[in-house]
């Protein structure tokens, strides 16, 4: 049996931006050209990622649908209910969430810029070990180490609802790797997720969906096709080339 036969069918299907009702279009968010040209995301896989530039909008856009979907902005659980600052965009107001019949076991949005806020949250109302962190407090490991420890021990896998925000950013490439195999349990036990990422080794999870987030609106790509994929590549097979390049090397010796 495959990942997708597991899965079946998506917890979100589908959510659309609701253009005739936003009054001013040409405010944040909805100026960003990348955004202003998106009328919907459909999600077919398990695993879907959205990539593009920084400020291309994904993070914004990710956002949006972890609480459209009833998470915290700022990361966690349907209960971390903890706020430090009111800085995301209004875009959640103008989502049309299409669900599927199925109701996730386990909900949760990873943020890598908030993960300390949603740490020092947990220690301040002393769940860390209690709500399945693991028994060593989040700031007491590395961010890498906490990371980790939140794919292996908090997310159990059950039919769940997983929303991650560039989830590399504390990670090591051979962490990277073990979060890889994480996502992949996470999969095979039924499980939906909506991942940013500027990794193209998490981005090479087999069979996921990839859209690329541009001033054009958001195109589905496949994984070769990525810059990610490409730029990587050519760096690690023509290093020298390219440092001579990018340097000027040859300039600077003469």
């Amino acid at each position: 049996m495959t990942a997708e036969d597991v899965f079946m069918r998506p917890f979100l299907r589908e959510v659309q931006i609701k253009w005739p009702d936003i009054e001013n279009t040409q405010a944040y968010p909805f100026n960003l050209p990348s955004i202003s040209h998106v009328d919907k995301v459909s999600f077919f896989k398990p695993v879907t990622y959205i990539i593009g530039e920084n400020g291309a909008g994904k993070s914004t856009l990710i956002e949006a649908i972890a609480i459209a979907m009833g998470l915290n902005p700022e990361g966690g659980t349907k209960s971390s209910q903890f706020s430090t600052h009111q800085n995301h965009s209004i875009l959640h107001k103008y989502l049309r969430t299409v669900k599927g019949a199925r109701r996730p076991e386990q909900w949760y949005f990873l943020r890598a810029e908030s993960f300390y806020n949603l740490a020092t949250y947990m220690e301040d109302i002393q769940m860390t070990a209690s709500a399945g962190y693991g028994t060593q407090s989040l700031h007491k490991a590395s961010h890498g180490e906490s990371f980790m420890a939140l794919l292996h021990n908090k997310l159990h896998g059950r039919r769940g609802f997983y929303i991650f925000d560039e989830p590399e950013a504390a990670l090591s490439p051979n962490r990277q790797l073990s979060a890889l195999a994480e996502i992949h349990r996470l999969v095979e036990n039924g499980s939906q997720l909506i991942i940013t990422t500027h990794s193209p080794i998490l981005l090479a999870y087999p069979n996921a969906t990839i859209f690329q987030l541009t001033d054009s609106g958001l195109h589905e790509i496949s994984y070769e096709d990525t810059e990610h994929f490409k730029i990587t590549r050519d760096f690690l097979t023509r290093r020298e080339s390219m440092l001579e390049t990018l340097l000027n090397l040859d300039e600077e010796d003469n």
